[in-house]
């Protein structure tokens, strides 16, 4: 989904070290290639934020509000398994009585699909999927619009071969560096239910932390930025991260109060925690909101503040500069959940969060 409009999915990323002037021309150099070219082996290249067909890659065509906006494309040609299957039983068919047989071996079968694949694949339409990304290069700040592990290892490898430098997700091992100096492994971990995770899963700590702080106190002030509010919603997604717990997940979406339900209450106390869950972040009249999930520290669905009435540039503007501040207010509340976990005043908060879940009203 594009970052110009609708709600959209995305990751937070800086750059850690100085872009090359000439970076246009480096994303222009690995422009998507012609889509006569495209076979079954899939062709990655880039194109701008306007649509999966425009390579022409300029500072005119991938500018927008300021920032650069641009689309790793991926196109492919696939044929439908229903007519791959067909074409191979023809052809084994036709083998079988050309050769007086009554079986293909699976060697033959093999050979059979790879020439029906390059007879046919030129004739099927390409496929095209991208990933779109906003880049501020004097702020060194990068937002992707993906949040599967998958995509994002595709983005950031594409990435790093077109300018020479890998961007860092804005991630809990990342953030505990940044703030306290501190590694995963060096973390506590949050004991809710008295059970111990078998590991460390530092996202669904602050997830978990995030609801009991939204229903404890929620407001939080911010530098630069003034006070910010926060709640968090169903469809709830609860994980363990040792699956000999039972299930391995648990998903709450209906109810007249998903997240006063016995389901969610007993989900806590049996070891799991948050691991997905709509987040509603606000500043005065402002509202962002999507759904977090805390594993890949990506959101979806994701929607910001309305801008007023304005040209196409400066609603983009207005949206990138509504994810810049949204951004310092994820850190903050990062740095808040942090602190709680590792001041002084820690066994005390534990002992708060584990009666606030075994207390909480169950409906």
């Amino acid at each position: 989904m594009p970052f110009d409009r609708g709600s959209f999915t995305f990751a937070m990323f800086d750059i850690p070290a100085e872009l090359p002037e000439n970076l246009l021309d480096l994303f222009a150099a690995k422009k998507a290639g012609p889509l006569d070219a495209v076979t079954d082996e899939p062709q990655l290249g880039w194109v701008t934020g306007h649509h999966l067909l425009d390579t022409t890659i300029n500072e005119e065509s991938a500018q927008m509000g300021g920032s650069y906006y641009l689309t790793l494309r991926q196109a492919v040609r696939k044929m439908p398994a229903s007519l791959l299957n067909a074409v191979c039983k023809r052809e084994e068919q036709a083998y079988m009585r050309a050769n007086e047989l009554e079986y293909v071996s699976s060697k033959m079968k093999k050979q059979i699909r790879e020439e029906a694949i390059e007879k046919h694949i030129q004739k099927m339409p390409p496929a095209l999927s991208g990933i779109p990304m906003v880049l501020e290069p004097h702020e060194r700040l990068l937002y992707v619009g993906a949040s599967s592990r998958s995509q994002i290892d595709l983005f950031l490898d594409m990435f790093y071969q077109t300018v020479k430098v890998e961007p860092l997700q804005l991630s809990p091992a990342l953030l505990l560096e940044r703030l306290c100096n501190a590694t995963m492994a060096s973390f506590p971990t949050l004991t809710i239910s008295g059970r111990p995770d078998a590991e460390p899963v530092t996202g669904r700590d602050f997830l978990m932390w995030l609801w009991f702080y939204s229903e404890t106190t929620g407001k939080l002030e911010v530098p630069d930025y003034g006070e910010f509010d926060l709640m968090i919603e169903a469809p709830l997604v609860f994980a363990v991260a040792d699956d000999a717990q039972g299930a391995e997940e648990v998903t709450i979406k209906k109810g007249d109060s998903p997240l006063r339900s016995s389901e969610a209450k007993a989900a806590i106390l049996n070891g799991k925690k948050l691991k997905k869950a709509k987040l509603t972040m606000t500043r005065a009249n402002q509202i962002w909101t999507g759904t977090f999930d805390a594993d890949q520290f990506a959101f979806g669905s994701f929607k910001t503040p309305e801008p007023e009435e304005m040209n196409a540039d400066e609603v983009f503007a207005e949206r990138v500069l509504n994810l810049s501040i949204f951004r310092a207010g994820i850190i903050a509340y990062f740095k808040k959940f942090s602190e709680a976990m590792t001041g002084m005043d820690f066994p005390q908060f534990e002992k708060e969060i584990r009666a606030w879940a075994q207390e909480r009203d169950a409906v």
